[in-house]
């Protein structure tokens, strides 16, 4: 089993409801245990036009599959979730993104892991630090905690939504 990390986020029809059927169809992916939930944070869309704030999570999970086929999987879910690829960086029912698989680098045409601008978002480092503690070590042999050095808080916001259920661990 591998560990990965997939980031999480919503910013239409209902995207608490979109992170919280995510979750479920996570869960129960063949191959694939979760193992933790972040927070669920806010931010403001990064993209074109005006949008709503996004909510965003990470999923730390063990898994059997392989990163195309993880891939593959996640973006099955999106699928059945409503994910139109319209607009690159558009408003979105539902975004999953590998970012992190074991302690892998992955140059596919398809998939690049670590997750290319990961250290940029502070949507993403916050909650990766939530299931991945600070001191989780990326492939670069960066380490979480100094990433969010130089990642400001922003406009991010920690909400009062769980994402947790009784078959998945906080």
């Amino acid at each position: 089993m591998t560990t990965a990390f997939v980031a999480l986020g919503s910013n239409l029809k209902t995207p608490e409801t979109q992170l919280r059927d995510a979750v479920d169809a996570l869960a129960a992916l063949p191959g694939c245990h979760v193992e933790a939930i972040s927070s669920v944070y806010q931010s403001a869309a990064v993209g074109p036009g005006e949008q709503p704030p996004y909510l965003n999570a990470v999923i730390k999970l063990s898994t059997s599959l392989t990163p195309l086929e993880l891939l593959d999987a996640l973006q099955a879910i999106e699928q059945q979730q409503g994910r139109k690829r319209t607009l690159r960086w558009g408003a979105r029912t539902l975004d999953l993104d590998i970012l992190l698989y074991g302690q892998q680098v992955i140059d596919h045409p398809r998939l690049q892991v670590p997750h290319p601008r990961m250290a940029e978002r502070n949507f993403v480092l916050y909650p990766l630090a939530d299931v991945g503690r600070e001191q989780l070590m990326l492939p670069s042999g960066h380490v979480v905690g100094s990433l969010l050095e130089h990642c400001p808080w922003g406009d991010l916001q920690r909400t009062h939504v769980s994402l947790t259920n009784d078959l998945v661990p906080n």
